[in-house]
């Protein structure tokens, strides 16, 4: 029998000892877990960046994978923790909308608001959920704790959504979007992804203009190297949305753009 998989993504950083802790938590409930670190350096309370990178390292995990998100600006408010079950995984979470870009593409069968305390610590403190709910929460899944037994089930329709994860389209044709995560490299990802389809020209595509900080860079293009070192580039990332870099640079730094600065691209249907 396999080892029940727990993944894990938060804004902790590894300067201080909350995510040891968590795992210390884990280990502690369900041994033969297996914990992987996807990132604990999310920014803090970087919401929307914490939904992107859960969702494009979801689907690389087995089935049954429980995946850890403490990413929770509204720790210690009304907002729920909650457990959601689709097809594939389980997300242990706050309710803040960090699970907006997964389940969007693993849909939800389940949520539970987590109420039961006998799957909590004893004590829980009003500003570390990631130790006191969300780690026991996750350990007792990977025992293999029905999610029901857990608290009381919420509507699906009820989950809370960030609308900035969703880019829109404009009566002209026109994507409106932001900028969704900036990478270690300084490349910028956008919430607006190219529409992979025969029906759709091949990369390459000339037809597309990008507009950001008020510079146009044309056509989308396959890889870095098809621009010379320093120039801007715009391509389709690994996940499928439209990226900006600079070549052996900083596209982050060289256009004066963070997370949530907006972006309009030209061409997509």
């Amino acid at each position: 029998m396999s080892r029940p998989v727990i993944t894990l993504i938060t804004d902790f950083g590894q300067a201080d000892g909350y995510v040891g802790t968590m795992k210390g938590i884990i280990v502690g409930i369900c041994p033969e877990a297996t914990l992987i670190d996807i990132t604990h350096e999310i920014r803090p309370q970087a919401v929307q960046e914490a939904a992107y990178v859960l969702s494009t390292a979801a689907p690389c995990f087995p089935p049954a994978t429980i995946h850890l998100v403490v990413v929770d600006p509204g720790v210690g408010s009304k907002r729920h923790p909650i457990v959601v079950q689709t097809e594939r995984a389980f997300y242990v979470a706050p309710d803040n909308g960090v699970l907006g870009l997964a389940l969007a593409q693993d849909p939800a069968r389940l949520a539970v608001h987590l109420t039961e305390s006998r799957y909590r610590l004893p004590q829980v403190s009003a500003t570390f959920h990631g130790r006191d709910i969300f780690a026991p929460t996750a350990a007792h899944l990977a025992c293999g704790t029905d999610p029901r037994e857990m608290g009381n089930p919420l509507p699906l329709s009820d989950l809370v959504s960030l609308p900035a994860l969703q880019s829109q389209r404009k009566a002209d044709g026109t994507w409106t979007g932001q900028i969704l995560h900036i990478d270690h490299f300084g490349n910028l990802i956008t919430n607006v992804q190219y529409p992979m389809s025969d029906a759709y020209p091949p990369l390459p595509n000339n037809q597309v203009c990008v507009l950001v900080a008020g510079k146009r860079i044309m056509g989308l293009s396959r890889t870095f190297a098809d621009v010379e070192p320093g120039e801007l580039v715009t391509y389709v990332g690994s996940s499928g949305y439209v990226e900006i870099a600079a070549r052996e640079g900083s596209a982050a730094a060289a256009l004066g753009m963070d997370v949530g600065d907006p972006v309009q691209i030209e061409g997509l249907p």
